[in-house]
């Protein structure tokens, strides 16, 4: 059985997506102050009178030459005992703009025969992703910045035996 090109895409879309966010959360590492100092950056630390959070201002540059071309690996989705799908969702005003999510196809998991086996449960596999949203700077009405955000997605499915609680 060989890929679907669309299998493909997603694989190399999901490939693409995971080096992304590899690169920003390497960034903002770096971008952390170091102890006992200042951040390497020049940037601006801005302090809100109702709160006691500081928030510090960085420069990002995302440099596309930098990625590296993603490997086609087998598709896993399919040859999976707890077999899953993708949904892919756009947003403008996220860095990245597509994002997919795993969703679960069975309620049970394939036996050795192919045929659904209920005594077995298929679990999604979530995993925290970092992204960026650009918001519209105050009082600018050209002017953007980026929040960076946490989001918890489904990145396959696994199968579980179920957990039973005898009552006595």
């Amino acid at each position: 059985m060989f890929p679907t090109p669309s299998s493909k895409v997603t694989a190399a879309c999901v490939a693409l997506m995971m080096t992304m966010m590899m690169m920003m959360m390497i960034q903002e590492a770096a971008a952390m102050p170091k102890a006992g100092g200042q951040s390497k950056h020049s940037g601006k630390t801005h302090k809100k009178p109702s709160e006691d959070v500081s928030v510090e201002t960085v420069p990002l540059q995302l440099d596309a030459s930098a990625l590296v071309a993603a490997k086609i690996i087998r598709p896993l989705e399919n040859a999976s005992i707890s077999p899953w799908t993708y949904n892919v969702s756009h947003d403008e005003s996220l860095f990245p703009p597509m994002l997919s999510e795993a969703r679960c196809l069975l309620q049970g998991c394939l036996d050795s025969k192919g045929q659904e086996d209920l005594n077995l449960e298929s679990r999604p596999i979530m995993h925290q992703v970092l992204l960026l949203r650009r918001v519209r700077s105050a009082g600018s009405a050209h002017s953007y910045h980026y929040r960076l955000e946490s989001r918890l997605i489904t990145v396959g499915c696994t199968c579980v035996r179920p957990v039973v609680q005898r009552q006595e």
